[in-house]
């Protein structure tokens, strides 16, 4: 599977974004997905993931209420809609899917994208 972030960009505090991961390669439909971001200087941290049939989602605290993770499986793309933005969702955001493994443990999944940079200004 080979996966392609885009959406990132520079918005204001409050602000909203909309995160796409495209995927290709094999049948996207079969793997789980899952964001994740990594800060300068910080450690890659968990953001929220989708179960392949999209029937079931987790979200780190951090972002519960704020960040919504969905899925088109006709168009090989998984969504990350942010909301609400704060400076400290400043990162590279990076999706990531794996056909059997999910949740927030970043080792669970086997393919990643190039991850996709948002500047949130306060």
């Amino acid at each position: 599977v080979q996966l392609q972030a885009s959406g990132g960009g520079l918005v204001q505090a409050g602000g909203s974004l909309r995160l796409s991961c495209a995927a290709s390669g094999r049948t996207f439909r079969n793997y789980n997905a899952g964001w994740f971001r990594q800060a300068p200087g910080k450690e890659r941290q968990f953001v929220a993931s989708i179960r392949w049939s999209g029937g079931s989602t987790y979200y780190a605290d951090s972002v519960k209420g704020r960040f919504t993770i969905s899925r088109d499986n006709t168009k090989n793309t998984v969504y990350l809609q942010m909301n609400s933005l704060k400076p400290e969702d400043t990162a590279v955001y990076y999706c990531a899917a794996d056909a059997a493994g999910w949740g927030r443990v970043w080792n669970n999944y086997a393919y990643w994208g190039q991850g996709t940079l948002v500047t949130v200004s306060s």
